[in-house]
């Protein structure tokens, strides 16, 4: 993978995600494993892992002030086979995620008009305004 661990000032796009991924699959030649029904399994226990950090740790603060540096990298590598699993599952399935990202944000503004609603935060309930 060109640039390393070591290139962390620069954006990362979507599209150099899939490409980095098809071409660490193609290498160990992994894509006649990489079916979108294999690929989903293997997000779903990543999710698992994900989800095992926050398990017995209650309600977290943002920027998670009380966490130690160790687990917020762990996090960061769990959040991240997430990701990279997420986008090699849309490119094995031809789907563009990065737009359909955008439309899914278009149409959750159609559906969930930011006038029409406001959040209680004292009961976690939407009211229509």
């Amino acid at each position: 993978m060109t640039g390393g661990v070591e290139e962390r000032d620069q954006s990362v796009s979507l599209d150099l995600l899939k490409q980095q991924m098809a071409n660490f699959a193609k290498e160990r030649d992994w894509d006649q494993f990489h079916s979108p029904r294999n690929l989903l399994l293997a997000l779903v226990g990543e999710v698992g892992e994900l989800s095992e950090i926050f398990q017995w740790k209650g309600e977290v603060p943002k920027g998670l002030p009380d966490w130690k540096e160790e687990e917020k990298v762990h996090l960061g590598e769990e959040l991240s086979d997430v990701l990279l699993y997420l986008v090699r599952l849309s490119d094995i399935c031809g789907i563009d995620l990065g737009k359909a990202a955008l439309r899914k944000v278009e149409l959750n503004a159609i559906k969930y008009p930011a006038s029409k609603k406001n959040f209680n935060t004292s009961n976690g309930t939407a009211h229509t305004g």
